[in-house]
């Protein structure tokens, strides 16, 4: 038979699947994918259910509800002084990963060279690769994650389309410096290339530091899009509500591939997003600093353990050093060690590089109940503890 995508044919499942399934298989407390234990604000919740009962239930506007569109725009203008025009400049998508998708099909065509900083985000280079790019990698290491200046500007060159920018960053829990965001501002201008923003964490940054959007730097508000998410910004990832910020003339090609791949995305959940957005400061803010308790919690207790804790500025991910704990001889093993045997599932942070990767670190997610968090430290503790006892 004729070959099939070669793309995704053969492709692995995504890391967080396996960790997952591995997570049931063995009863484990699943630390790997990136999702809340507890449902979102109930009166967002409230909308939705209330506007899915009272209709209507049919397609809406290609480009999103004009509610949620409008409400996108007051947010960027609210949190970041971004002038918005809701009516051309605003699309929602049914979550960051087809926006994502609607952004680097419109923009990219075969041939053109795209930018990545990795770790990378798992759906990142196969997006790319089906747009018919040509990805050119540069990376932050840890611990400290710092971009190499001069590793991304000889990155760019001619035939760089656009930069894909993750930004705070999963999974190093990475918050870009402005200066870093000046220096690919300054690369953008001079290469003439597009930046395509994942801002999905963007209200999910601690110790009272703030999001910078990209688009709001000098001379980059007609060649960014910035995409974010209900989903992470209100603890319901399951919605898959995303929405798409971008000059028009970006914006229509982008709506163009949109309508090819979902068209839309369900008006009840788009009218509780909109409700979202509008919530006191309060909630963002309260939001934030939940997390931040979570993650000191969850740090204190791996330090303890004999973890190598990295600092972590934002979203719902500490990334530890696996050094000395005797868990395997690469991060995979180490993983695959602790759900197994240890009860408790991470993800390793080699899965979200393309080549060459560090295989001494992993992920573990914090987005979860105080009580799951402290059972999966006990976990862990009991099994280091007996394997020490084993060892002396």
């Amino acid at each position: 038979m004729k070959p099939t995508n070669p793309v995704f044919t053969g492709i692995d499942t995504t890391v967080f699947e396996t960790m997952s399934r591995l997570a049931m298989a063995h009863e484990a407390v699943n630390l790997g994918q990136g999702f809340p234990d507890v449902d979102g604000p109930e009166d967002i919740r409230t909308v939705a259910a209330e506007a899915l009962i009272a209709g209507p239930n049919q397609y809406p506007p290609m480009l999103g509800l004009p509610a949620l569109r409008q409400a996108v725009a007051d947010a960027n203008k609210r949190f970041y002084g971004l002038d918005v025009d809701p009516g051309s400049e605003v699309m929602v998508t049914s979550g960051a990963t087809e926006a994502l998708a609607d952004c680097l099909f419109a923009l990219v065509s075969p041939g053109d060279e795209v930018v990545l900083i990795e770790p990378l985000y798992d759906c990142y280079l196969p997006l790319v690769k089906q747009a018919g790019g040509v990805p050119v990698r540069v990376r932050v290491t840890p611990p400290t994650w710092d971009l190499d200046r001069e590793a991304l500007r000889q990155a760019f060159s001619e035939k760089t389309k656009a930069i894909l920018i993750n930004n705070p960053m999963n999974p190093t829990a990475k918050v870009f410096t402005e200066s870093e965001l000046q220096l690919i501002a300054d690369l953008c201008v001079e290469r003439d290339a597009y930046a395509i923003c994942d801002e999905v964490y963007e209200h999910l940054v601690f110790d009272g530091a703030r999001h910078l959007p990209l688009m709001g730097f000098d001379d980059m508000r007609g060649r960014t899009v910035r995409i974010g998410s209900a989903g992470k910004t209100f603890s319901l990832t399951g919605w898959k509500v995303g929405y798409v910020t971008g000059p028009a003339a970006l914006m229509d090609p982008i709506a163009k591939a949109h309508q090819w791949v979902t068209f839309t995305t369900p008006p009840n959940l788009q009218k509780a997003v909109a409700y979202g957005l509008a919530k006191d400061d309060s909630y963002f803010t309260g939001l934030a600093g939940d997390l931040t308790a979570k993650r000191d919690r969850m740090a204190a207790g791996l330090t303890a353990l004999g973890f190598s804790v990295l600092p972590c500025a934002a979203t719902y991910f500490l990334t530890c050093g696996i050094g000395g704990l005797g868990l395997g001889a690469t991060d995979v093993e180490a993983c695959e060690t602790l759900v197994r045997d240890a009860g408790v599932a991470a993800v390793p942070v080699s899965a979200f590089y393309g080549s060459d990767a560090p295989t001494g670190f992993i992920r573990f997610c914090f987005c979860k109940r105080e009580e799951v968090i402290d059972e999966a430290l006990a976990r862990l503790s009991a099994f280091l503890t007996a394997e020490r006892a084993e060892s002396a």
